[in-house]
């Protein structure tokens, strides 16, 4: 018997038989779990898995800061209480935005519709987790032909006034892309747009999926939004907990219904921990499923009449896994890539970029050739067709031609053309000034030096690889086992791991992990995808900047190209105010014990600096933490969310006197230079030492 010729009940059936098992066989961790509850213990997890999600929930946003500090701070705290009462906190104290967020989220699902003999009937819940795709159960979509009979209903709900919304049909496209496994029962299928419209997903939204850490403890709230029994859109909000998590599953108990196959489960911070796919029935020594009445179910009681005693969803992490193991064609590829780099799946697509969109980067891996892509320059290339090597001068009026401001960039930026970079750093540091009330600057007055190109030469042009590989086709951890092997004086896999430890990596006993990979590839998995977690960079970003800093630091050759292609650019006497980000920070720190003596440098500013690992320090030309030579006055600027400056505020006593400020940088633009500069506090010390 074919899939297709299958009927829904007997899928169904399969699925809540399996689940069923599984409870049954992890009946001794769910009472210790239930034990424990009962004691009191709120969240009866491992002090690993704690400690991530209390930061993951402090780092994305998920409570108040000012309200973990009133209340840890009222009595004193070791650390594991503190991480479990941050955790209880924002089971508490939901802000306003859970409510709005909650909407928003639930915009992405929409229910799943049947068409059978001239019939419509309502089947199942599905949700967008990408601009063009939609996840549900194996058992909702069985397969291609059956997608193909079936058409999803956005917006199938009542108003705020309790009012019919207008319902939004869209038909599935099962050719453009299908994937599902039965065992993690989850189906992955493209949507159609409308003629001449937007994806889906641009229109109502979707989740972005995470393989990262910290999403869910035991004993935590979950949320799941559905189509329960084919109704218009319901929620069961919070009143539930998860009791155990297995390696590809989660039981939690939560008022579910049949139509809810196929639902996102949501923490409460709405990111999708689960897919919905069955409730747990109760059964007797015979194995029997039993009615809520105590009697053995049969075939025509329905499903409502079937005593649930919990329900299970897939855990996303697995059906990531699951994803990224598939052998796919590059179109289909670059569909999944569409999911977010959260995913990890961004990382294996080899098709070119859409227009106006950065290349792939490149590095040296053994093995696999990278593909032609079309560079997306936005202005003409230099005279022979190369991007620039060399930097730009400011104009000689500027700041009454005594006083030069100099910008000082970090890696990965060889593709990028100075004067665009320089105009972006600048409209950045007058967003700052604007809001601190000051004048504006001209990008013109700025100094740029530009080593990205020479920088990415060196790197790329190692001569110690077989071949080079697009970093998309290989795992970040799967790199940096050979950025590791190249080290030039093998301190890469130190500062991986001294970066990991500084972001609260426990040193003992394994971390909790919704990760894959774990065990596929080398030690280097671990560290990465808690830096991953911590912040809001992704593992190759981390995986890469390392890469440089380490070249840049060991080799002597690297240090030294670079200093000359940044001395190239400098002004020869006067004031120097030195901005710098980044390795740029590195760099910059290097560059000042090689100015001439007519220079005078009033002022530093280090933004995203890496300077506070000692894998970096301590291999600066002036080795360890040292007040910068002859600079006046130092202000070092970093966000909590920027894995890249890890280690602030510098705190050791020997780097002086400076300024230290904490900023608070957009999601995802946590690294970004030109919001470093927008914030007035930077700005507003930057602009203080320059005459108009």
């Amino acid at each position: 018997m074919s899939v297709t010729d299958r009927s829904y009940q007997e899928l169904h059936e399969q699925v809540a038989d399996e689940a069923a098992r599984r409870y049954e066989d992890s009946a001794a961790e769910r009472e210790r779990v239930e034990g424990r509850l009962a004691a009191g213990v709120r969240f009866p997890d491992s002090p690993d898995a704690l400690a991530v999600r209390a930061d993951r929930i402090l780092d994305r946003g998920g409570l108040s800061p000012s309200a973990v500090v009133a209340d840890i701070h009222r009595e004193a705290m070791d650390l594991p209480d503190a991480n479990e009462r941050i955790i209880d906190l924002s089971n508490e104290l939901q802000a306003w935005s859970f409510l709005p967020r909650g909407v928003r989220a639930g915009a992405t699902v929409a229910r799943i519709t049947l068409r059978r003999d001239g019939r419509e009937l309502p089947h199942g819940t599905g949700f967008l987790v990408s601009p063009r795709l939609m996840m549900t159960n194996h058992h909702v979509l069985p397969d291609e032909s059956f997608a193909g009979r079936c058409f999803v209903e956005f917006n199938a709900q009542v108003t705020a006034d309790n009012l019919p919304d207008t319902v939004v049909r869209m038909e599935l496209d099962p050719g453009t892309f299908f994937a599902a496994d039965r065992r993690l029962d989850f189906a992955l299928v493209a949507l159609a747009p409308t003629p001449g419209g937007p994806p889906p997903g641009e229109i109502f939204g979707w989740n972005r999926l995470s393989v990262q850490i910290g999403k869910l403890v035991l004993g935590e709230k979950v949320n799941i939004i559905g189509h329960p029994s084919g109704r218009l859109k319901e929620i069961a909000l919070r009143d539930n907990a998860v009791l155990v998590r297995l390696d590809d599953f989660v039981h939690y108990t939560t008022d579910t219904e049949p139509g809810n196959s196929g639902s996102p489960v949501f923490n409460d911070q709405w990111e999708v921990v689960a897919l919905h796919h069955s409730g747990v029935p109760r059964k007797d020594g015979q194995g029997r499923v039993l009615r809520k009445d105590g009697r053995p179910w049969q075939q025509g009681d329905g499903d409502d009449a079937i005593d649930w005693v919990a329900n299970e969803g897939v855990r996303i992490s697995s059906i990531l896994k699951h994803l990224a193991g598939l052998d796919l064609d590059p179109g289909r590829r670059a569909l999944l890539a569409e999911m977010g780099p959260d995913t990890g799946l961004d990382q294996a697509t080899t098709t070119a970029p859409a227009s106006g969109t950065q290349p792939q980067r490149t590095t040296a891996l053994p093995g696999v050739t990278t593909p032609s892509v079309p560079e997306a320059a936005t202005t003409p290339p230099t005279a022979g067709g190369e991007r620039p090597r060399i930097g730009l001068r400011a104009r000689a009026t500027a700041f009454g031609g005594r006083q030069h401001l100099v910008f000082l960039h970090g890696r990965d930026q060889q593709e990028n053309y100075p004067d665009e970079l320089r105009r972006t750093w600048t409209a950045g540091l007058n967003r700052g000034l604007t809001l601190a009330t000051l004048p504006p600057l001209d990008p013109e007055d700025v100094w740029f030096p530009f080593y990205g190109t020479r920088l990415h030469d060196l790197v790329s042009g190692r001569e110690s690889t077989v071949a080079p590989v697009g970093l998309d086709q290989v795992s970040a951890a799967a790199a940096a086992e050979v950025f590791a092997a190249e080290s030039p004086t093998g301190s890469y896999e130190r500062l991986l791991f001294e970066a990991a430890a500084r972001a609260g990596m426990p040193q003992n006993g394994p971390a909790t992990t919704e990760g894959f990979g774990a065990g596929l590839v080398g030690v280097l998995h671990r560290p990465l995808s808690w830096l991953a977690a911590k912040s809001d960079l992704d593992e190759w970003t981390i995986a890469t900047f390392l890469r440089d800093v380490d070249l840049y630091l060991g080799d002597s050759a690297v240090r030294q190209a670079v200093l000359d292609s940044v001395l190239e650019t400098m002004p020869a006497d006067g004031e120097l105010v030195l901005v710098t980000h980044s390795l740029g920070t590195v760099v910059g720190m290097d560059l000042l014990t090689r100015l001439p003596e007519s220079l005078d440098p009033v002022l530093l500013v280090t933004a995203g600096s890496p300077l506070g690992l000692d894998g970096v320090n301590e291999r600066l030309l002036t080795r360890g933490p040292h007040q910068p030579p002859r600079v006046r006055d130092w202000v070092n600027v970093w966000c909590p969310t920027d894995t890249v400056a890890i280690g602030c505020p510098l705190e050791d006593e020997r780097w002086g006197k400076l300024t230290q400020l904490a900023v608070p940088n957009g999601r995802e633009r946590a690294h970004k230079m030109d919001e470093y500069l927008g914030h007035p506090g930077p700005a507003r010390e930057i602009r203080g030492v320059l005459r108009a």
